[in-house]
């Protein structure tokens, strides 16, 4: 009768429950009322920090140190902020094309992005520092007249021009003593660069010594053991 009173063309009638799917299911049992709404607290994320990078200017002071280590010899030029820290790092071999040349440059990307986002210089200095491979050898500079791979020195490099004093290479610099005419002044004027005149000789006469634990740096023979003259270490004696 409804069919014929809306007009309808046919009509399709299901039994509940003949068919797997069917368009309409009925059930008898009354509609249970729905439970009371929980107010459910919204968390609402923080934005999550993102590091930005603080580039250089378009015109910017630098600083060229030309280096040698073992033979090797290579520029570092150093883009320093209107503040005077550093912000970038090329780093330049004498035989371009190398694989030397190559790691260096993709290195020295590296250090500049980890710069520009703000990565401390010292914890670079800490981490690359006394990092030990080939090339190594005298580099000439009296500051660092051992480097144990070009890595050490450059770190060790930026460690001398840009960390204050105690930040920087332990043993690099020698104080001056007490009464001298800087005191008399009160001035703090940096004291002159050690030279260690022995240096080659102590170590073409301890190439058979072990590297030191701590710092890396070979360590010279104490009676029957070794000691470390950067750090101060032992092989275990006293």
């Amino acid at each position: 009768m409804e069919a014929w009173r809306l007009g309808l063309k046919a009509v399709a009638v299901y039994r509940d429950g003949c068919k797997r799917s069917q368009p309409l299911n009925t059930s008898r049992k009354e509609k249970e009322e729905p439970a009371a709404a929980v107010a459910v607290p919204v968390v609402v994320p923080l934005a999550e920090a993102r590091a930005v990078r603080r580039r250089l200017p378009d015109e910017r002071q630098a600083l060229t140190h030309k280096f040698s280590i073992g033979g090797h010899e290579g520029y570092l030029t150093v883009g320093m902020y209107e503040d005077g820290t550093p912000g970038e790092l090329f780093c330049v071999m004498a035989k371009e094309g190398s694989v030397v040349s190559g790691l260096m440059d993709s290195f020295a990307t590296s250090v500049s992005l980890a710069l520009q986002y703000g990565v401390p210089l010292k914890v670079l200095v800490d981490k690359f520092s006394h990092t030990r491979f080939e090339p190594s050898g005298f580099t000439g500079n009296p500051n660092i007249p051992i480097a144990k791979s070009i890595i050490d020195y450059i770190f060790r490099w930026l460690s001398l021009k840009f960390l204050p004093k105690e930040e920087g290479d332990a043993g690099a610099y020698q104080a001056l003593p007490a009464g001298s005419a800087a005191d008399e002044k009160d001035e703090p004027i940096r004291a002159a660069p050690v030279v260690r005149s022995t240096a080659k000789e102590t170590f073409l006469n301890q190439q058979d010594a072990p590297p030191c634990h701590s710092c890396g740096e070979i360590m010279v023979r104490s009676g029957a053991c070794y000691k470390c003259s950067n750090c101060g270490a032992t092989s275990g004696c006293s």
